[in-house]
């Protein structure tokens, strides 16, 4: 089995490369090669079977079709410019989240058979807020460009789907955290800030109430749900390719309470509110909580683990590699 990960150099593109290296299969079926593509070229990576590793731009037409060769049967779409990056930047939010896209649809279709793919959507496609806790058949209104191109995309790959070009599935991914490394352009970016940088021994702002809800996965959690997506029957998804995967519903007051338990307060005393109203404009409009019950009922997503668990994996998994790429 060919596979691609387009966004390979993301930190979510490289930990399901790893896992598919430590794997070798992707369920009862031998991997073959993996082509990881990335603005840069992605660094290698030490597997049982043949690793391509390219750079370019997501937007381009003949080089994603270069990602996607001939005997490709499963792409996973990570490739990205992420919320407020986009909401900044509208031409650019345009050029890779919907350009990069349709350049994906057009390699798809042009393969002797149909490949699965896995399509990182978001709950910023939903609008509603704090209060809202919504149903899968919820009705996707965005309140910011981001979320827009992510419905875009959805909307492009389900009617792709429906032409038999490919098999999409959707997934409407929650807030990853804790996100190693450095703060990115997300404007979600403070959710994983204000755990990991405590834990490096940083102080960080809060922009956002104690009181603000937010719904989270784990880079654990996300990388199972995509080897699920990567080889589950589709067949009862039917026309509606989107999955909204059980993630968890926490107030940033619990996230630090969690911080406190794992790592002692002198660790939560790092944070400090510093309200900012742009970006509270952002993540303000995106729900809480999501029911789920479609991915739990008939697609057997994983559930998430708890604050605390979420806390330790990020100081097992990824805590001394940010403290070394941070210089540390």
């Amino acid at each position: 089995m060919q596979i691609t990960i387009l966004g390979g150099g993301g930190f979510l593109g490289r930990k399901l490369a790893i896992r598919l290296a430590r794997d070798g299969a992707l369920g009862d079926q031998a991997i073959t090669g993996l082509t990881l593509f990335d603005l840069q070229a992605p660094a290698g990576l030490e597997a049982p079977f043949p690793v391509t590793c390219l750079g370019g731009d997501v937007a381009d037409a003949a080089q994603v079709a270069r990602a996607i060769p001939p005997g490709t049967r499963v792409v996973v779409h990570l490739a990205a410019v992420v919320s407020a990056q986009a909401e900044a930047d509208f031409d650019l939010g345009l050029r890779v989240n919907v350009m990069g896209t349709l350049a994906v649809l057009q390699a798809c279709r042009a393969l002797r058979e149909p490949p699965r793919v896995v399509f990182t959507s978001s709950v910023a496609s939903f609008g509603g807020g704090q209060e809202a806790r919504l149903e899968d058949d919820a009705r996707q209104l965005p309140g910011n460009s981001y979320g827009a191109e992510k419905a875009i995309g959805e909307l492009l790959l389900q009617d792709a789907s429906r032409r038999g070009m490919l098999d999409a599935v959707s997934l409407r991914l929650p807030t990853v955290i804790i996100r190693p490394g450095r703060p990115n352009k997300a404007a979600s970016s403070f959710v994983s800030a204000i755990l990991r940088e405590p834990l490096l021994g940083l102080e960080t702002t809060l922009p956002v109430p104690e009181d603000f809800a937010v719904w989270i996965c784990s880079p654990r959690r996300a990388v199972e749900w995509f080897l699920h997506a990567m080889q589950m029957d589709t067949g009862p998804l039917g026309l509606d390719r989107g999955i909204n995967p059980p993630g968890r519903s926490a107030t940033v007051g619990k996230m630090l309470t969690a911080l406190e338990t794992v790592a002692g307060p002198e660790a939560r005393a790092r944070v400090k509110h510093v309200p900012d109203a742009a970006i509270e404009a952002i993540v303000g409009g995106w729900p809480a909580s999501f029911t789920a019950m479609r991915a739990r009922r008939l697609h057997d997503f994983s559930e998430q683990e708890s604050l605390e668990e979420i806390i330790q994996a990020f100081i097992e998994d990824d805590l001394a590699a940010t403290r070394a790429e941070r210089g540390m």
